[in-house]
């Protein structure tokens, strides 16, 4: 039975962005428990075929609910699909480019020689536990009435590619210098994915820190945790800019992707300006322009002693990048590199970051 790759791919990656997002969200799909347990075996096993002809066949299921995934062989019968061809063309090449570990490929090493899924194969495989609870996944597949809920045990299994990418150490390309053009390009990219609000702040954190070593300032740029709110950490903003000599805050920064209102502009001044004795705020907003209610409470609190700013991000880090020289962008691309290596940063974020430089 003839598969279609094109299909097969985008609906890959299309189920892969759900697992991603169920990853960032800390949540699973809900699955069977027989299905979670078999799932727990194999993502132990050190045998990367099996995972990888899984993956593979619940693919396939998706594509063409009528397709035998125990036959991997065209020459197997009726329904049966070639396994090979489809993990050469659609699932090797996608492990390799969200760079999840893996074999050469699962039919160039254990499932050689028109093997089968199924119990007749358990004595060839070095492997018996993980291939059991393989046999036991393709069940769970088997036995799915609705496309729906093979896509659910399919977006399970990325999930677990997932986590066993987040286990091994991506390297972070390195690149010496971007022109301005490039740089604003890489930017538009990241800002517009989805990142849980991370890009936003490491991008701008990244520009303060720029800015303290191009022209030498006695800054103190502190960025809080995407996971703590500022009231939990004292914090006057997402970022803030503390004078070294006097320990006082300079700047505080606040970065969202929500408009900006009346009542969000008199919050942040109640519970972070007026207790922080802060004199200047900026408001780094996406291309969601604040509320006229949020300029008027502003002209308000600027009457007392308090700059309240509002400012695209994209068009401020731009105008910065253009401010800071051709020395200042070399800075600015070693600060981001520099805050995407770090531990706490989702790998999805930091694949991402590889593709825009291979791209750039």
């Amino acid at each position: 039975m003839n598969i279609d790759y094109q299909k097969a791919r985008s609906e890959l990656h299309r189920i892969f962005t759900l697992a991603e997002y169920d990853i960032q969200s800390n949540q699973k799909p809900v699955i069977s428990s027989n299905a979670q347990t078999a799932s727990n075996v194999i993502f132990s096993s050190k045998t990367q075929s099996i995972r990888e002809a899984l993956l593979g066949c619940v693919l396939a299921k998706i594509i063409d609910h009528s397709v035998d995934i125990t036959k991997p062989y065209i020459n197997q019968g009726e329904n049966a699909f070639n396994g090979r061809t489809l993990d050469e063309k659609v699932i090797n090449p996608f492990l390799k480019e969200i760079q999840v570990p893996s074999s050469k490929g699962p039919y160039l090493a254990t499932f050689r020689r028109s093997v089968k899924f199924d119990e007749s194969t358990m004595g060839g495989v070095r492997d018996r536990e993980a291939f059991k609870a393989m046999l036991c996944f393709l069940k769970e597949v088997n036995s799915a009435k609705l496309i729906g809920e093979v896509e659910l045990l399919l977006r399970y299994l990325l999930c677990e590619f997932i986590r066993l990418r987040d286990q091994s150490q991506i390297t972070l390309t390195r690149v010496n210098r971007l022109s301005l053009v490039q740089l604003k390009g890489l930017i538009n990219a990241m800002l517009n994915s989805h990142s849980g609000g991370r890009y936003p702040v490491l991008l701008t954190t990244a520009m303060f820190m720029t800015m303290k070593k191009r022209f030498q300032l006695s800054w103190d740029v502190r960025q809080q945790d995407i996971n703590v709110s500022d009231s939990a950490s004292g914090a006057g903003g997402d970022i803030d800019i503390y004078d070294e000599a006097t320990g006082k805050i300079i700047l505080s920064v606040e970065i969202t992707e929500r408009t900006i209102d009346k009542n969000r502009v008199e919050t942040t001044f109640s519970s972070k300006i007026m207790v922080h004795g802060i004199d200047d705020y900026l408001f780094l907003h996406s291309s969601r322009l604040p509320d006229a209610s949020a300029y008027e409470s502003a002209i308000k609190y600027f009457a007392q002693g308090h700059d309240i700013v509002f400012l695209e991000v994209e068009s401020w880090l731009v105008n910065c990048l253009a401010l800071v020289g051709v020395k200042g962008r070399c800075f600015y691309v070693d600060e981001v590199r520099d805050l995407l290596n770090r531990d706490d940063i989702p790998s999805s974020m930091k694949v991402m970051w590889n593709d825009l430089i291979a791209h750039v």
